[in-house]
């Protein structure tokens, strides 16, 4: 593993490409992904959207899994798929891509503020409780909210790209010409 953190977000090709597709699975991964990306999580995160119940992009076997439905998007959480094996728990139905996307960045700031050092999701589900996590994520609306405020905020510091301060003109003078030096004689 190579980063305690949001790995790639996997998805299907969605309602664009697939009879299937009941939302835009492909978008959705990529909005989490831009959401999310550079996040530090006490160990990796794997997370998936599948775009219908047919599950192509495993999203029941990842820390964190979004199964779109007609009515909505499935929220699943605490899956395995290496040394141990273990399907998702439902976490519940969300209207919106919105309040997925929130519900989803609550439960992982829950998940960063209480698990321990290399502690996986499905790990830490366990031990706090699933019934827990639901009533703070799902039925208490404003702890929710501020789970979520306080992703948020953490990631004004986290999500610092070299590149684009580069492109800005950060260390613009980096490297400066060498000086010119006078040639002195050489002693006889």
């Amino acid at each position: 593993a190579y980063a305690k953190g949001l790995r790639t977000v996997k998805t299907c090709v969605g309602s664009d490409w697939c009879r299937f597709g009941t939302q835009d699975s492909t978008g959705l991964g990529i909005r989490i992904e831009k959401f999310m990306w550079g996040s530090w999580t006490p160990a990796k995160v794997k997370m998936a959207v599948s775009g219908c119940p047919r599950n192509c992009a495993e999203a029941t076997c990842k820390d964190v899994g979004v199964v779109c439905v007609d009515s909505g998007y499935e929220i699943h959480f605490a899956g395995a798929a290496g040394l141990d094996i273990k399907g998702t728990e439902v976490l519940g139905l969300v209207k919106t891509e919105d309040e997925a996307l929130q519900v989803i960045v609550a439960l992982v700031q829950m998940y960063r503020e209480q698990a321990r050092y290399l502690e996986r999701i499905y790990k830490w589900a366990k031990r706090i409780g699933t019934a827990e996590i639901k009533k703070q994520i799902l039925d208490d609306v404003e702890k929710r909210k501020a789970y979520y405020e306080r992703f948020v905020f953490s990631q004004k510091f986290a999500q610092v790209d070299p590149w684009s301060e580069r492109v800005s003109g950060k260390d613009k003078h980096e490297f400066r010409p060498m000086a010119s030096v006078g040639y002195a004689e050489a002693a006889e």
